[in-house]
């Protein structure tokens, strides 16, 4: 087996922007963290207590859901090309380093993703005597790998999301007896 470290076993999330009225009277604004493959809707809803919140200026707090009036997503601009820079900014490209073009498939993503986590795995290596580097090289590549097949792996299942969202009934009736 390999350990993990708590870098490894924390599930990627993101941020949105929300204004928050409290039961108060105060007015918040900041992020809340979510969990990538979730929605706003679905943390606001969800069994959870308490809301992860960031203000823009202050330290994170956990805000209790039942204090909150109203929450108001607010629009973020972004520039042009973020996504690309974001990209750029270490030389992160999910598509280069599954060894595939832009235009790839999501069974090819797959293919790409399973032939390379099996290279990588941890366990394909655990009983070797690797130097350090070495052993250091490979961990960080099953982390990289494992990461762009997350970063392609999240708008496939939103739009699955979206569909099985789309076909749900809006209403049904109680059920007569």
């Amino acid at each position: 087996m390999f350990e993990r470290n708590k870098v490894d076993s924390q599930p990627e999330q993101t941020a949105i922007a929300i204004e928050a009225r409290l039961d108060d009277g105060r007015i918040l604004k900041g992020k809340v963290a979510i969990p990538m493959h979730k929605t706003v809707y679905d943390v606001l809803n969800g069994t959870g207590v308490f809301l992860d919140f960031e203000p823009f200026e202050g330290e994170r707090q956990f805000i209790a859901k039942a204090s909150l009036r109203t929450v108001k997503l607010l629009a973020v601009g972004r520039g042009p090309n973020l996504q690309s820079r974001l990209r750029d900014m270490d030389g992160f490209d999910p598509h280069a380093i599954l060894g595939l073009g832009h235009s790839a498939t999501w069974d090819d993503v797959r293919t790409a993703y399973h032939r390379l986590a099996k290279t990588y795995h941890p366990d394909r290596y655990s009983n070797a005597e690797l130097p350090q580097e070495v052993a250091d090289y490979l961990a960080s590549m099953a982390r990289r790998v494992n990461a762009a097949f997350a970063a392609l792996e999240a708008p496939h299942v939103a739009t699955k999301q979206a569909t099985v969202a789309r076909a749900a009934p809006i209403y049904t009736s109680p059920a007569r007896t």
